[in-house]
């Protein structure tokens, strides 16, 4: 009988925290009935992260990129305002190493700094103007590498946008870009001609 009640409880634990992933143990605790250890045993044997764990993967998954898709990022995106700041990260794997040189090819670190440059622009479809770049050191192989950009200037459709990438506070690439900002219906507009 208890196995039952146990089996039942987490199934319908497991179907609330899909539903609502922002609930405490607390109040789980309270819903069902039993104390709070009892909830956080039943979320380990469910293999179902703690509330902080599913707090960060909400807030990724209500970022809102408009100019880009998550997939077109280069990197994991740790904080975007759109129009005003963003952070990315790039964990350095055997497959971005030059093998002589034993440091990360740059286009992987220009990819990171350019897609974030990207993400910032406030429309729907954003284009580089112009990147002017300093790589600093070389990167090498399991270092994570953070960028950081922001939008210095916009005027109408045109953003100047700097980067800075660091690995453990030293910096690793800077540059400017110019990016420009359009209307999804704009670019569509130009093609038929």
């Amino acid at each position: 009988m208890r196995y039952r009640q146990k089996e039942r409880r987490q199934e319908n634990l497991r179907d609330l925290i899909v539903r609502n992933p922002l609930l405490t143990d607390r109040q789980l605790a309270v819903y069902f009935g039993v104390s709070v250890p009892t909830i956080r045993l039943d979320r380990a044997e469910l293999g179902i992260a703690e509330l902080r764990q599913r707090t960060r993967v909400v807030a990724n998954e209500a970022i809102e990129l408009r100019a880009l898709g998550q997939q077109e990022i280069v990197g994991k995106l740790l904080e975007l305002k759109i129009g005003r700041y963003g952070r990315s990260e790039l964990m350095i794997d055997k497959t971005m190493i030059l093998t002589k040189a034993q440091a990360a090819r740059g286009h992987h670190l220009f990819g990171q700094a350019n897609s974030l440059a990207v993400a910032l622009i406030d429309a729907e479809v954003a284009l580089t103007g112009s990147a002017e770049v300093k790589f600093l050191r070389p990167v090498r192989l399991k270092e994570r590498v953070v960028a950081e950009g922001r939008v210095i200037k916009r005027k109408k459709d045109k953003y100047w946008i700097e980067v800075v990438s660091r690995v453990n506070g030293e910096d690793v690439l800077s540059g400017k870009w110019i990016m420009f900002g359009f209307a999804a219906a704009t670019v569509a507009a130009g093609e038929e001609e």
